[in-house]
């Protein structure tokens, strides 16, 4: 980033107010973790120059944000495209419409030297495909704590319950609920298959993966046998109206993160997943799982 500050405040009116721009600004594109990793170390440059910018954002990711169609080109004297491939409309787009501003590209990839995506930039500084290749600026980009890993194992059949299934309306609470919590969330499934590389083989196999995760969040009865088994915090809802299977199991492993169908709501399941994340919580799961282990 030191070329582009060097740049930034080469200018003859002096340093001009600056648009942070990248595929995270794009309706149409998307935003990846490396790329927001990219940009928080561009912004952070940025911010020790002591430069003044603003950062588009898609209105699809960051809603509440500075979106491109706001970002009126006469407040700006500079634009700087961080991270992502020079290549498409979307980027022959950006400089038509920041025409007068001098344009910058920083941590991108050159897939075609000559292309107008590429020569309409005053300076690329290219991770890869122009001279000697650079380390993303993801790899050195600041970041706060990390967040629990959470697997998500939830079920939509079990007909055989009837009317007395609550699964749709249980599902579609568990996957708003847990969409709103910081976590990492892991989709994940009990079913074992052979031939789909997306799903676990083995029982071993299952056992690792919930091994490696924080907290279970599930409405099957071996999402919560599993996940205990493999010492892992469980929070589990029944979605049996009246409770059944899940409920049975709960019992019978002494688990109290176990919630009925019909009063599983964000109090409560918030109330257990602080108890769940909490060190009483994972003692207890380890408990569990010293008492599940094998005999003999």
């Amino acid at each position: 980033m030191d070329d582009v500050i060097a740049t930034l405040r080469d200018h003859p009116d002096g340093p001009q107010r600056l648009l942070v721009t990248g595929w995270f600004s794009f309706e149409d594109g998307e935003v990846t973790a490396g790329d927001v990793l990219a940009l928080r170390a561009a912004e952070a440059a940025l911010t020790r120059a002591g430069l003044a910018y603003d950062t588009a954002w898609s209105a699809g990711f960051r809603p509440d944000a500075l979106h491109l169609e706001a970002a009126r080109p006469q407040e700006y004297g500079h634009l700087l495209f961080v991270c992502g491939p020079l290549h498409g409309e979307q980027i022959r787009a950006l400089h038509r419409r920041y025409a007068h501003c001098r344009r910058l590209a920083v941590d991108v990839s050159v897939v075609d030297p000559g292309a107008p995506e590429v020569t309409g930039f005053h300076l690329v500084l290219a991770r890869d495909g122009a001279g000697s290749p650079r380390a993303d600026l993801s790899a050195r980009a600041a970041v706060g704590p990390l967040p629990p890993v959470v697997g998500v194992v939830l079920t939509e059949g079990q007909g055989e319950y009837g009317a007395a299934r609550r699964h749709e309306s249980v599902g579609a609470l568990l996957r708003d609920w847990v969409a709103r919590r910081d976590c990492a969330r892991v989709p994940a499934e009990t079913r074992l298959d052979s031939r789909d590389w997306r799903l676990c083989a083995t029982p071993e196999q299952f056992l690792a993966l919930a091994g490696g995760w924080d907290l279970v969040l599930t409405t099957r009865l071996h999402g919560l046998v599993l996940g205990l088994r493999a010492g892992v915090p469980v929070l589990a809802v029944d979605p049996v109206a009246g409770g059944a299977k899940v409920s049975a199991q709960a019992r019978a492993l002494r688990w109290p993160a176990t919630l009925p169908a019909d009063t599983a709501g964000e109090p409560l399941l918030d109330r257990w997943w602080t108890w769940c994340l909490s060190p009483a919580g994972r003692a207890a799961a380890r408990r569990r799982a010293r008492a599940m282990r094998p005999r003999g």
